[in-house]
């Protein structure tokens, strides 16, 4: 079963991290919202960490079991990335999204690389290029194209919000090799920067985020070795090919849902700072019935902060332990993404004109929770994959 008491060492990465956030994310946060696109420097020290990593495989006589409660599962590095992210966020969301070599895409050549591509791109800042003009939730709809001529592949085609486009080393690209195959012909190429007929055609002004550089790819005619496919070059008639790139998903979900708490704890963290200066004593001892509109809304916003957190702690702790957890994950995501835009929201709004000026950051976490809602699977998709994992049905029974 599942231990939800953090253990000495989730208490000491949550409180390094949360010093960490404090001392060099939050102080930075406004000038880089204000001047978007320019890079952190201030985020250089993460380049010669390795803030992501295949795991060991596991020896052949079983896991290693728990060494405080025998025979019990583990938390383990996903569950702690979860809690660093919530710290890292507590600071600065696009200023996580702007760490050295800790992008998407690296979480997807880490999943499927060969040992031969891990030796080659695995220390490398990796975006991941999924979204088309004509093809956003669907990603199974993406025209862009990849054709074998010899010993190269040819990529056709445009991808648009890609996170950390300008800054990234290399883009792992979606692109489909028999379009008559379907789900099934859709494999991911490792392009590098530089690239003749590769092309950073603009960056996006954004909302929120704007620490993080968004941008467009275009290739055209773009020619890249042969051994840059990810996984497999053969078309099955099963998407399992397909299906395998998008369990990366499965492991960044909670990630994202984690990206959420943080900022949606940092605006609750604040409106508790601001209520308890008006004057205002939030009792938890109090009759329900006794507390004011202020008090019960405030209640209910950390109500589901801690749902989110369940949820999302419950999702990473079977990846950790090797269980399948596509439910889960798109639970966490569903539940944060939501939850937390409408929290962030309502802070803003019991603030007041706090809760507006540009003196302060809560009107900045508002616009930057909203992403954790819309990438890597908007909440509708989240729902669906919810649902067709409870009713058992397929992607064609329910749409």
């Amino acid at each position: 079963m599942i231990n939800l008491e953090m253990t000495q060492k989730m208490i000491e990465i949550k409180n390094g991290m949360n010093g960490v956030a404090q001392s060099m994310l939050r102080p930075i946060s406004r000038h880089y919202d204000d001047n978007e696109h320019q890079y952190p420097k201030e985020l250089d020290v993460f380049r010669s960490m390795k803030i992501m990593s295949r795991p060991k495989k596991k020896k052949k006589d079983g896991e290693e079991q728990n060494p405080d409660k025998p025979g019990a599962k583990k938390p383990g590095s996903n569950l702690a990335m979860t809690i660093t992210i919530e710290e890292m966020c507590w600071g600065d969301l696009g200023l996580l999204l702007s760490l050295p070599n800790a992008g998407l895409g690296n979480a997807a050549i880490i999943a499927v690389a060969t040992d031969e591509q891990m030796e080659q791109f695995g220390n490398k800042w990796a975006s991941m290029a999924i979204t088309e003009p004509g093809a956003g939730s669907d990603s199974g709809s993406i025209t862009t194209t990849a054709k074998l001529d010899g010993n190269e592949w040819v990529l056709n085609g445009e991808k648009i919000f890609v996170t950390c486009a300008e800054r990234c080393d290399i883009a792992v690209i979606w692109a489909t090799v028999d379009k008559s195959a379907g789900k099934a012909g859709i494999k991911s190429f490792i392009v590098e920067k530089g690239r003749p007929g590769f092309k950073l055609d603009k960056l996006e002004h954004k909302l929120g985020i704007r620490s993080n550089d968004t941008g467009t790819y275009v290739l055209d005619d773009c020619r890249i070795p042969k051994e840059n496919i990810l996984g497999s070059p053969e078309v099955k008639q099963s998407t399992e090919g397909f299906k395998g790139v998008m369990k990366t998903f499965d492991n960044t979900r909670p990630l994202v849902a984690s990206m959420s708490l943080g900022v949606t704890r940092a605006a609750l963290d604040f409106t508790r700072e601001k209520i308890e200066e008006s004057g205002i004593k939030l009792d938890y001892e109090k009759n329900p019935n006794n507390v004011s509109s202020l008090e019960k809304e405030f209640y209910l916003m950390e109500a589901n902060l801690e749902a989110m957190r369940l949820l999302t702690w419950r999702s990473a702790w079977m990846m950790d332990n090797g269980e399948f957890n596509n439910l889960e994950a798109s639970m966490a995501k569903a539940k944060s993404g939501r939850q937390g835009t409408l929290i962030c929201q309502k802070c803003c709004d019991l603030l007041g004109p706090l809760g507006l000026s540009c003196d302060h950051l809560a009107e900045k976490w508002m616009r930057d929770v909203k992403i954790t809602d819309i990438f890597e699977g908007t909440g509708q998709i989240q729902h669906l994959i919810v649902a067709r994992n409870i009713l058992e049905f397929s992607s064609k029974q329910l749409k």
